[in-house]
């Protein structure tokens, strides 16, 4: 892939991932080509490489869209991002270096004011920096990249959950600080359930949230069919599954 295609797809990825491009939103190759100011040729690079990570599908007459993801599936893909995690911490607790874990005791330190004073953005780069810390830790490049991939593709349904910030922050940090604790002991079992339960907790919220926008908008097209039969045309709200 040229470099220019490669940082098309990084941004078109990190906006994916931040939920700016919605499950199901159509990447048009023209309209993308304008933007970026360039041919499609790069522009077909990096949607390859984005259908070839998950996050986009490749739709018969419709082209590229952003991947959606049933609640099943969802499900499937939280249980395996949780376990595989919590393996990591398990493992990191026994191969970071002293230096690994001084990092990790430093790293985690300093998100402490994040998650009092609120800041979502600054914690949220916080909290990515401080779990791909953690998959390093375990020295195992292929164990380490199979959980980022599921973390890449599993953020933007993790950007649903409806909650008050401060709590949510503040919460978040407490359970970083048991697994961060648990990993420079060389406690691998605690370091383990500590991020089961962590990932856990997070992925219970995530599935709640989207069964509940996949409820509404059945409900939607249900209503919406009926509009239509009875003449009255009323529009319907996309599945966000």
């Amino acid at each position: 892939m040229t470099t220019i295609a490669s940082r098309i797809q990084q941004t078109l990825a990190e906006e994916i991932i931040k939920g700016e491009l919605a499950p199901g939103q159509k990447l048009d190759e023209k309209a993308l080509a304008d933007r970026f100011s360039i041919s499609r040729t790069p522009i077909r690079e990096a949607l390859k490489e984005l259908a070839a990570r998950g996050l986009i599908d490749v739709a018969p007459r419709r082209g590229c869209v952003v991947a959606r993801i049933g609640v099943e599936r969802l499900a499937d893909m939280l249980e395996a991002e949780c376990e595989l995690e919590a393996h990591c911490a398990r493992l990191a607790s026994q191969r970071m270096t002293g230096l690994d874990r001084g990092g990790l005791q430093e790293l985690f330190q300093r998100s402490a004011g994040y998650a009092a004073r609120g800041d979502h953005e600054a914690y949220l780069e916080y909290n990515m920096r401080l779990h791909d810390f953690i998959c390093n830790g375990v020295h195992n490049d292929t164990l380490s990249d199979m959980v980022r991939h599921l973390r890449a593709r599993l953020a933007p349904f993790r950007r649903t959950q409806p909650s008050e910030m401060t709590d949510r922050l503040q919460r978040s940090h407490a359970e970083h600080e048991s697994i961060v604790r648990a990993i420079i002991r060389g406690d691998g079992e605690a370091a383990y359930e500590a991020m089961r339960s962590h990932n856990g907790r997070l992925s219970t919220g995530v599935l709640l949230v989207m069964k509940q926008k996949d409820a509404q908008s059945r409900r939607s097209s249900s209503a919406a069919a009926d509009g239509a039969g009875n003449g009255t045309g009323a529009p319907s709200e996309p599945v966000l599954a």
